[in-house]
């Protein structure tokens, strides 16, 4: 089997392989990270805590960009895996992307400071732990397309479904957001942060769309 030859591979270049698995562990901190730093910002606006949460979540997405360019330099440097490195180099790139999401929300956070009121944080708090388990489960999906390709498909429909319960959540809290009495240039600023943070599942969907149709090329 092809997914033999590239575990065989990975055995051989064991520090690829480290450096996809910190690759993968930066997107999981990255979520805790965002998570945390909205439970803050809902309890206490943009005060300290929350913006050495956004230090953090800084921290992770350079190291996080140092660790893909080495993993890219390493598939072309080795000449790894030629039939997969332009999928794994996608993967990489649109994983990527997910901590670039938490990261640059906590930055508009920074920046808008919306006026969240109490009311909603429930259902601020929902989505946004709704869509870190979303993200969990496509990391997950990733660790298997090296490791255990026959999970992968798992994985990939648990995205899908906390995707779906990210969407739901969304839309009852952007219905009670626009049924408030709150001016409308207030709801228009509190849908944007809700249809924000929501994205961030709409791009773990596509990771774990794009994970299947590498996985059935790979299993070719």
């Amino acid at each position: 089997m092809y997914f033999q030859k590239v575990t065989s591979l990975f055995g051989r270049t064991r520090a690829l392989e480290n450096q996809i698995d910190e690759f993968l562990d930066k997107v999981s901190e990255a979520g805790l990270v965002f998570s945390r730093a909205v439970r803050v910002y809902l309890e206490e606006g943009a005060c300290a805590e929350f913006d050495a949460f956004m230090t953090q979540e800084s921290a992770i997405e350079a190291r996080e960009d140092t660790l893909r360019r080495s993993i890219e330099v390493e598939l072309y440097a080795r000449t790894l895996i030629p039939d997969l490195r332009g999928d794994v180099l996608r993967l990489l790139e649109d994983i990527d992307s997910l901590v670039n999401g938490f990261e640059g929300h906590l930055f508009r956070i920074s920046i808008q400071q919306p006026d969240i009121p109490k009311e909603f944080h429930k259902g601020f708090i929902n989505l946004t732990e709704t869509v870190v388990t979303c993200v969990d489960s496509v990391v997950l999906a990733a660790r298997s397309f090296f490791r255990d390709i026959e999970s992968v498909r798992d994985h990939a429909s648990k995205t899908m479904f906390f995707e779906s319960e990210a969407d739901k959540i969304s839309t009852k809290l952007q219905r009670g957001i626009f049924a408030s009495d709150l001016p409308l240039e207030r709801k228009i600023h509190l849908r944007y942060f809700v249809e924000r943070i929501d994205d961030v599942a709409n791009k773990a969907e596509d990771v774990a769309d794009s994970l299947q149709i590498y996985t059935i090329k790979r299993k070719i």
